[in-house]
């Protein structure tokens, strides 16, 4: 029995030993990966802060705009929630985040209104389909973040916004701040608001601008580039964070397995020196009863 005890011991301790050999070869691979996702990341970052800063001063400028994604409706029916997870798991919190923050959202809002889940990636996807409110997946979209991907998702929520299918949306996503912390975020995405432009600095403070056809037309022309600007940065920053979060998870993963392995290294030593002790138990027993004899 005691042979049979030590085997197990091992038998345990080199599955554990093969475990820990995938989740070390993953956090290698999250690493890789999230070096370039964290240079895409920040690399949108001043891009979509630049076009941030362009709408508020042509809203400065622009009066009597109509825009179908300008307009408020009073009568609100149905918001949609764009919510940004991974297609797959392993990375810790990371999704459980997320769908808890959209959740927290909707519970926080006492209007009693319809709620509508377009879902980027298969997490998000499989948690609300089973509560049957997906209105639309995009899912698959692998691990390079395409423009064209986020201009896709772009135009089927503004679609729905203009068809009165979504009267209000808004965006919820990881930013990345680091390897250890990830932030889910929300922001409202339709119906538009132009942002204030931030006038604090002397320095950045711009008097006046010559608009070529016209401000108006230039503001009608990039709000819906900047729907899709708003998605692909979420996109980045998600994908970022998604490989931050598995980073750190496989690395906790692996520690952990170091740790179940030294403890059962030393339940197999106590149980072979158990199993020794018995044995010479039995042998000065059994000289002990041959010299009574």
């Amino acid at each position: 029995m005691a042979g049979a005890g030590v085997r197990e011991f091992k038998r345990r301790i080199r599955s554990v030993q093969n475990t820990q050999q995938i989740t070390r070869a993953m956090e290698m691979v999250a690493a890789a990966k999230l070096r370039r996702a964290q240079e895409s990341a920040e690399a949108s970052r001043p891009y979509t802060d630049t076009l941030q800063g362009t709408l508020a001063r042509l809203a400065a400028v622009s009066f009597d705009v109509r825009h179908p994604l300008l307009d408020k409706r009073e009568d609100v029916r149905k918001v949609g929630y764009v919510v940004v997870t991974a297609d797959r798991g392993l990375c810790g919190a990371y999704n459980t985040n997320l769908i808890r923050t959209v959740d927290e959202a909707i519970e926080r809002d006492d209007r009693g209104l319809e709620n509508g889940i377009i879902t980027v990636g298969r997490k998000a996807r499989d948690f609300y389909r089973k509560r049957n409110m997906v209105d639309a997946e995009f899912i698959g979209l692998g691990d390079d973040v395409s423009y064209a991907d986020a201009r896709e998702i772009a135009q089927y929520i503004m679609n729905a916004y203009e068809n009165e299918e979504l009267d209000e949306v808004y965006l919820v996503y990881a930013r990345f701040i680091n390897v250890l912390r990830q932030e889910p975020i929300i922001v409202q995405l339709l119906p538009l608001e132009t942002p204030e432009e931030d006038t604090s600095d002397e320095s950045t403070r711009v008097i006046d601008y010559l608009y070529e056809p016209s401000a108006d037309e230039i503001l009608l022309t990039l709000l819906p580039k900047y729907v899709g600007s708003q998605i692909y940065h979420a996109m980045l920053e998600g994908k970022a964070s998604e490989h931050g979060a598995r980073m750190t998870a496989m690395g906790n993963a692996t520690e952990n397995a170091n740790e179940i392995i030294e403890n059962l290294e030393l339940a197999m030593n106590k149980a072979r020196q158990a199993a020794i002790t018995d044995e010479i138990l039995d042998i000065v027993g059994g000289a002990e009863a041959l010299k009574n004899a």
